[in-house]
């Protein structure tokens, strides 16, 4: 073989290996419905949610996410119902 022809076998061993897992979702057909992040507030608001950052122990949130994603439901949800039912068995609660 020529190295010309190996160089151009390398190039295609290359093009193939990018290729192979295809047009990334952000790139392709779903481009266009990606929403603001206006929007997304303005969703969220009419929803009632409020946004609410707390920082957790690392062990902590490793535990929560692996709950959610055996479950198969967002974060969001996870944490809501976790702090409902905390929440809830609170004896010195008022309410």
């Amino acid at each position: 073989m020529k190295k010309t022809d190996l160089e151009k076998n390398k190039g295609l061993k290359i093009n193939t290996a990018v290729n192979r897992f295809g047009t990334p979702g952000r790139y392709g057909k779903d481009a266009g419905s990606v929403v603001e992040r206006r929007e997304q507030r303005k969703l969220d608001q009419a929803l009632g949610l409020v946004p609410f950052a707390v920082k957790l122990n690392g062990d902590l949130v490793r535990r929560v996410r692996a709950l959610a994603e055996a479950r198969q439901a967002g974060l969001n949800e996870v944490v809501a119902e976790l702090l409902e039912k905390g929440l809830a068995s609170d004896p010195g609660r008022q309410g």
